[in-house]
């Protein structure tokens, strides 16, 4: 991965150099990550006119799960435990003779920001806005395959949980469970926080886990994800429990299915982002649930679990191929309940089959 680390730096320095900034101070610890291979704790990366430098608080620990610094990648420990690693990079660029830095203001706070430009006065501080983020939204086939690791490890822990017995425990034990599990079957930990959602609550997005028990008749909406070597995947599926579903659930849950159908077949190369928020959106809008839809279809999903694009209505930009993302369209329905659907995709040409599943759990909707 050296080599490839070494070219996303190249790609940013690039950036910096025609906006006149010859270093560049990147402290988002996904971003620090992509380009030098680790992120430890409190870490930043200084891309310097001689050399780059990954400057931390304090020695990095060995850990599997942290990643492993790039061999070309210098490591710069501050002598003086407990050091703001930001803004000790800024001296460095100053001492190697930069007279600008580019910085990520949308990551530093006011105070960082402000440590960071009194640590060297003659140094112009510029903005790197989301130029990291940009290069991260087209994912090699690397990284596709870390992704592709984490779904089967998701896939597997839904998959267990769904031949265990459900009625009668709470969706605080059930979402502990799944979390156990993923590590288990050899994930660096949860996405994110497992949403484990039942009865009244189901189909709501973002939901955390209460103390309610599953019961008979029960809609439970499950979403969790898996992260396996930093990269997170996404994985929501509905269920009934106990008995058949009514006819309500059956009506509720074709019409989430179909939507979700329909943003996945909209996933293409050229495809406006808006446009495929549409494709998903429309069936729901046409069924009267406008008001019941969430904000988006789908983001993309890597080094974190919510990265750009914007699956939205206002989303501006096209899709481009090897973009993983995410389609989760529901409808929850205030205390009756309701249905989400989720599945992590890669962007491929029709060429190559068009879009690439990575979730493959049943979408077929199950009494457990």
């Amino acid at each position: 991965m050296s080599e490839v680390h070494a070219t996303r730096r190249s790609r940013l320095r690039e950036r910096c150099n025609a906006a006149g900034a010859p270093a560049a101070l990147v402290s988002r610890p996904a971003n620090v990550r992509y380009l030098a291979g680790a992120a430890p704790q409190g870490a930043v990366l200084l891309l310097g006119g001689q050399d780059d430098l990954l400057v931390c608080p304090a020695p990095p620990e060995d850990r599997p799960a942290d990643g492993r610094p790039d061999e070309d990648v210098r490591l710069h420990v501050l002598s003086s435990p407990g050091g703001e690693a930001a803004v000790a990079a800024a001296g460095l660029a100053a001492a190697q003779g930069c007279d600008a830095l580019a910085v990520e203001e949308h990551d530093l706070t006011v105070s960082r920001y402000r440590a960071v430009s009194s640590a060297a006065p003659g140094l112009r501080l510029a903005d790197l806005g989301g130029a990291v983020e940009q290069l991260r939204v087209v994912k090699d086939e690397e990284e596709i395959s870390c992704l592709r690791i984490g779904a089967e490890i998701a896939d597997q822990a839904l998959g267990e949980l769904l031949e265990s017995i459900l009625v009668g425990r709470t969706e605080r034990h059930l979402a502990l469970e799944l979390e156990r599990r993923l590590v288990d079957h050899g994930a660096d930990g949860p996405a994110f926080p497992t949403s484990v959602a039942t009865g009244p609550n189901s189909g709501r997005r973002g939901h955390r886990p209460t103390d309610r028990r599953v019961e008979e008749g029960d809609f439970l909406s499950v979403c969790l994800g898996a992260t396996y070597r930093g990269y997170r995947c996404e994985i929501g599926r509905t269920f009934v429990i106990g008995t058949s579903p009514a006819d309500w659930q059956i009506e509720l849950y074709d019409l989430v299915f179909s939507a979700q159908r329909a943003g996945r077949e909209a996933l293409m190369p050229g495809a406006a982002y808006r446009e495929v928020d549409r494709a998903a959106r429309q069936v729901l809008d046409s069924a009267g649930y406008a008001e019941a839809l969430p904000p988006l279809t789908g983001h993309g999903v890597g080094l974190e679990i919510d990265e750009d694009p914007q699956l939205a209505p206002a989303a501006m930009g096209k899709l481009d191929a090897c973009v993983p993302v995410t389609v989760e369209p529901g409808v929850h329905l205030p205390g009756r309940g309701g249905v989400r659907i989720d599945d992590t995709l890669v962007v491929r040409p029709e060429a190559d089959g068009g879009p690439e599943l990575l979730t493959i759990t049943t979408k077929e909707l199950l009494a457990l």
